[in-house]
């Protein structure tokens, strides 16, 4: 297993050379960079951010929290990630968000729960972490009060990482698609089954779906990712995994539904989507059950 500091480590170094991260070649603010990241694959207005009974995002209230999320095991609403003062984060000090972000922990105590993928969040690298920070500081407050969520299962003190290391060996660009697909983007997180409450079967079942969610799209099991010849992704070309990501468009022409964030992994550069479909085919190849 991949310590946190180390992996962590691994990445800043990474993120400065370029090399890992596709760092652009002009100068880049930290708000500039959290832009790209939360607006994209990270896509925290995925769930942060209300809709309405038609499905569709209220981006008025964007980031506000609110949105039911159920599965057997909780019901989440999701909190509100504005700096509003009252509601919000506006009264929460940088060290205390990342702290959140990262372990799952308020400012008072209290622990988060998921879907907020805690477990990948603490292998974020700390330019990533005080960037995603950066911009949220920059988005319009909005007061909102979200109602508290229930689980049925005993929340930890603080959540550990996940104990998914990188793959040894690797390409940069397979390295590179491993931090999309699980610090940033967590789609390990949502594309893996728990093997019991709270906790998920990362050692058998990495990227084999299964996972179910309701919202007010209905009910949504997550499709395998993993590259099984007849359950996963092993049938698609390198581009059509990569239209499918950004466009939600299968190549038979049937769509993909919300939770899957499509209008935010449309903004995902090329290489950042080159990268994500390169990790993806190096997953165990594992059915669906």
């Amino acid at each position: 297993m991949v310590r946190v500091s180390s992996l962590r480590c691994l990445i800043a170094t990474a993120f400065v050379a370029g090399s890992f991260l596709g760092a652009p070649a002009y100068a880049e603010t930290p708000a500039e960079r959290g832009e790209y990241l939360v607006e994209s694959i990270v896509a925290c207005g995925n769930c942060h951010t209300p809709r309405g009974m038609d499905g569709q995002q209220i981006m008025e209230a964007a980031y506000a929290g609110g949105l039911l999320l159920k599965t057997p095991e909780m019901t989440v609403f999701p909190p509100n990630i504005t700096p509003d003062m009252k509601t919000g984060i506006g009264g929460w000090t940088d060290d205390e968000i990342k702290t959140a972000i990262t372990q799952g922990k308020r400012p008072d105590g209290t622990v988060l729960g998921p879907p907020m993928p805690f477990e990948w969040y603490a292998l974020l690298a700390d330019e990533d972490l005080d960037a995603i920070v950066a911009y949220l500081r920059t988005v319009p407050p909005v007061e909102n009060a979200v109602p508290k969520s229930s689980f049925a299962f005993p929340l930890p003190p603080a959540w550990p990482a996940a104990p998914v290391p990188a793959p040894e060996g690797a390409s940069d660009q397979v390295k590179r698609g491993f931090y999309l697909a699980g610090p940033l983007g967590h789609c390990l997180e949502c594309h893996t089954p728990f093997k019991e409450p709270g906790h998920r079967d990362y050692e058998n079942r990495l990227g084999a779906g299964g996972f179910e969610i309701d919202g007010p799209w209905g009910l949504v099991v997550s499709a395998n990712i993993t590259p099984h010849p007849d359950d996963g992704i092993a049938k698609y070309t390198d581009a059509e995994i990569k239209k499918i990501v950004s466009t939600g468009m299968r190549p038979d022409g049937t769509a993909l539904t919300p939770p899957m964030a499509i209008p935010y992994y449309a903004k995902m550069t090329d290489a950042d989507l080159d990268a994500l479909a390169a990790y993806l085919r190096t997953l165990p190849p594992v059915p669906s059950e």
